[in-house]
């Protein structure tokens, strides 16, 4: 071993893993991840999807653009840790105004370079997701097992990340007419997804996600949005309860976290994935189209396909991977979601389309009274 190590890895079925720590120095205990986005590690540290975990990316070179004023995800990142096989600390970017460890250090997030990233993801890949430690290089293997089996595993990161109020962004005024107004259940939102709103002419009000049904319909809505987020969707069973009482009375848009909550709220289950799926490149099948779509995920769970059989939500999307859902829909309520992330950042765009067939539903149903068929 190196003697100019100075950080290690810790895994709880006892696997160590040594490299130099860069960000903060704190000792972090999370779940492990991987992510294969050769972009984007702003976004990736910045969306709140992560929260309690822990990130391997497997692009090999990580910081060398830097971190600007305007790619953040979320005000205050709360991502567990980065793993990444070489870290650049010297960026070359004409929009850098930090280095990546600057940022991880302000906001006490741990990193460690070094690593064969390679190595550590097969490991996730073929053992599953397990939690880890990051610590410094003189912390014992048992000691480091002990800080793993003695801290707890969370269940609260919803409303850690939530907004404690309210907020508003209005619409990109470049369309005549009234704009929407959208009322987004903020579970973990991502920025991008209030930009891409804004961008389509819908005024967007975010609120807490524990924000009751009935305070939502006092807002008058055209359409209600379920953001991401992270950790297990049965954690936060006030969001589907509420979701019960708002189909049929608005339209209604899930993704990601907000999917799994749209899937809940319609009686079917879900399930945690071995190691869940985190990466740009995603192929997704368009049951309507028969289109492959490639997406930006992030989530550790999924819709039990099975579950479904006994609700009103038909499939419409399937992973090409592994077959997991990816899409769900009931048209007659005018609800739909999806597992993937259409605003990207990072990602392709090739889902952007969702967005538009919100607005179209928001539209056909103003027109119609405001009324859904159910």
């Amino acid at each position: 071993m190196s003697e100019n190590y100075n950080r290690k890895i810790i895994l709880e079925d006892g696997s160590e893993y040594f490299g130099y720590g860069f960000g903060s120095d704190v000792e972090s205990v999370t779940e492990i991840v991987f992510n294969t986005s050769m972009v984007g590690y702003q976004e990736i540290l910045s969306d709140p999807s992560y929260t309690d975990q822990t990130v391997v990316m497997t692009y090999p070179l990580i910081g060398n653009y830097g971190i600007n004023d305007d790619d953040f995800e979320t005000r205050i990142p709360t991502i567990g840790g980065l793993i990444v096989r070489e870290y650049n600390d010297e960026p070359s970017n004409f929009r850098s105004t930090f280095t990546l460890s600057e940022i991880m250090k302000k906001y006490n997030i741990p990193g460690i370079s070094g690593v064969d990233t390679r190595e550590i993801t097969r490991s996730i890949r073929d053992l599953g997701s397990r939690r880890m430690l990051i610590t410094d290089i003189n912390t014992t293997l048992e000691e480091g097992l002990k800080k793993i089996a003695d801290t707890p595993v969370p269940h609260d990161a919803v409303s850690r990340v939530s907004c404690d109020e309210k907020w508003e962004s209005f619409a990109t005024r470049f369309m005549s007419g009234k704009s929407l107004h959208v009322v987004a259940v903020d579970c973990g939102i991502k920025r991008n997804i209030v930009r891409c709103l804004n961008a389509k002419c819908c005024d967007v009000t975010v609120v807490p996600y524990n924000t009751s049904a009935e305070e939502i319909e006092k807002m008058n809505p055209d359409g209600v949005f379920l953001s991401n987020g992270p950790g297990d969707p049965t954690d936060v069973p006030v969001v589907y309860e509420n979701i019960k009482k708002l189909i049929g009375k608005y339209p209604i848009f899930g993704i990601c976290l907000g999917h799994q909550m749209v899937s809940l709220a319609y009686g079917a289950k879900t399930y945690k994935l071995k190691f869940g799926h985190r990466g740009g490149n995603h192929p997704v099948k368009n049951l309507e189209t028969d289109k492959i779509e490639i997406t930006s995920q992030n989530h550790s769970y999924a819709v039990d396909e099975d579950s479904l059989h006994n609700t009103k939500l038909k499939v419409t999307h399937i992973n090409i991977l592994d077959n997991t859902v990816e899409g769900v829909e009931c048209p007659e309520d005018k609800v739909f979601s999806v597992q993937y992330h259409p605003e990207s950042a990072p990602g392709p765009q090739d889902s952007s389309y969702l967005f538009d067939k919100f607005i179209d539903i928001m539209i056909e149903n103003k027109k119609n009274g405001g009324e859904c068929d159910a």
